[in-house]
């Protein structure tokens, strides 16, 4: 693992920010921006020195110069995410919100303004929405999301395999979650290139995040309206039809918590485990020994980098204590997952490999954990295992040192991630995994995504992986 870079200055740290906004005192005055030049170049680095400042729980201002409090420590983000009658996911309980200081067209709105979903409610409403989604993510089966995303590679691998060099960040991780998940949701799969941008967009909060989401929020409307009067074997469908009854727009809130949640963590674990896979020599060395699979990679990289390194939010509902530090009934928390998952309380050797551990908090915790985890794993670990197959001599095309990343305060993921390989012409025959059209979602011969499908997997899925690796250990 490579330790998070030390080299931002910490001057920000102690002096105040300029121009400091009146309701920004006390505890807050001279609290460190969560966005902005040195959050965004170095959040791992900043995390740290937060920690060595202030212990597991830290002030800090969000867009707008917003107070609010970075939980770093592992113990305190199970405490918070366990503990709703403290610290609410209901966005309204925000104070800063009541007092009229996050504007509609804040860049903080899309993603904290409430709404009819399941991650901005507790107790029983909780319950009800997240039932629906869970019951409804359930009726997929892995075999067939496997056969699908392994067409979706072989059709993004044939657009650039005869050049001999590709971008896999732009041309290959960003666009096979969303191609997967459009197919999941039942949407035409040429939604995909417009979506990766809006999705991207919204989640970095840009001054068009609102405009972004307002794309994505009419997109999903038109997709509710079409799936009640053509269901079919997919997610839109199956909410629509739950037996709790959800409203139209409950089912449109759902689909774009999904779609946006699924997209961005599968995108990123796609590419970090990629860049694993290529870098890191350690990790070779273990596949080769049959110390490690790529599921426990995949793992590895949930600890080391996972896609979101923050969740906004939870507020707090009572004065309380977190951390040694004093939070307020209506103050905001910031869940800072990858801080937490860097935290030696719970994790003393950082560079000690992790193998098949799920404890980190990659995906939070609690009742409001990731309920589409799993279908995350199953994208990004068929993506990987089949775009080895398919380029089994597969090279970084530059120096690990160049590699950049781009961050905001909820993401950080890669900038690019250039590779070379053995130039060959579009042959998706020459895949012994490849699945014909017959098999995909949607196809009259058989539902493959649908229930009742089953979910034992024969001998040769659940050995595809080690076939893949070694083939392309091979090559190196």
């Amino acid at each position: 693992m490579t330790n998070p870079p030390e080299h931002a200055r910490t001057d920000s740290l102690m002096a105040p920010p300029p121009g400091c906004p009146a309701h920004v005192s006390g505890s807050h005055a001279g609290a460190t921006r969560l966005y902005g030049t040195e959050a965004e170049s170095d959040p791992y680095g900043l995390y740290e020195r937060l920690r060595a400042k202030h212990g597991p729980v830290a002030p800090v201002l969000l867009s707008g110069d917003l107070p609010a409090w970075l939980v770093l420590g592992y113990r305190e983000t199970l405490d918070v995410t366990r503990t709703p009658s403290r610290f609410s996911r209901d966005s309204r309980n925000w104070r800063d919100f009541r007092e009229g200081r996050v504007a509609p067209d804040h860049p903080l709105t899309p993603v904290t303004a409430w709404q009819p979903i399941c991650t901005f409610a507790d107790g029983e409403q909780h319950e009800r929405w997240r039932g629906a989604v869970n019951d409804s993510i359930a009726r997929f089966d892995k075999r067939g999301i496997r056969r699908h995303v392994t067409q979706c590679v072989n059709q993004l691998v044939d657009r650039f395999c005869a050049s001999g060099r590709a971008e896999l960040v732009s041309e290959f991780a960003e666009h096979l979650p969303m191609m997967a998940m459009t197919q999941l949701l039942g949407m035409p799969e040429e939604y995909s290139p417009q979506l990766v941008k809006a999705c991207r967009d919204m989640l970095r909060g840009t001054e068009t995040a609102v405009a972004s989401n307002e794309f994505l929020q009419e997109t999903l409307r038109r997709l509710v309206a079409r799936k009640h009067a053509q269901p079919g074997a997919d997610f839109t469908s199956w909410m629509l039809e739950h037996s709790s009854g959800l409203s139209d727009d409950e089912v449109q809130q759902h689909l774009r918590l999904v779609l946006i949640a699924a997209f961005e963590s599968t995108a990123n674990v796609i590419a970090n485990t990629l860049k694993m896979v290529l870098t890191d020599v350690r990790f070779r060395a273990s596949l080769a020994g049959g110390h490690m699979t790529l599921p426990d990679a995949v793992e590895q990289v949930l600890w080391d980098e996972p896609p979101f390194i923050t969740i906004l939010g939870r507020w707090a509902t009572q004065d309380t204590e977190l951390g040694g530090q004093q939070i307020k009934s209506g103050d905001a928390l910031v869940l800072g997952l990858a801080a937490a998952n860097m935290d030696k309380a719970v994790r003393p050797d950082l560079d000690a490999p992790i193998h098949g551990n799920r404890a980190h908090l990659a995906f939070s915790g609690g009742a409001h954990e990731c309920p589409g985890q799993d279908v995350g794993r199953a994208i990004a670990g068929t993506g990987i295992d089949t775009l080895l197959w398919r380029l089994p001599d597969l090279n970084l095309a530059c120096e690990e040192s160049e590699l950049t990343y781009r961050s905001a305060m909820m993401t950080r993921h890669l900038a690019e991630l250039p590779v070379k390989f053995t130039a060959h012409q579009p042959q998706l025959t020459d895949l012994d995994t490849y699945e014909s059209p017959s098999t995909m979602p949607g196809s009259s011969a058989q539902p493959a995504l649908g229930p009742e499908a089953g979910t034992a997997e024969p001998a040769t899925a659940r050995s595809a992986w080690w076939r893949s690796i070694t083939k392309w250990l091979r090559r190196r």
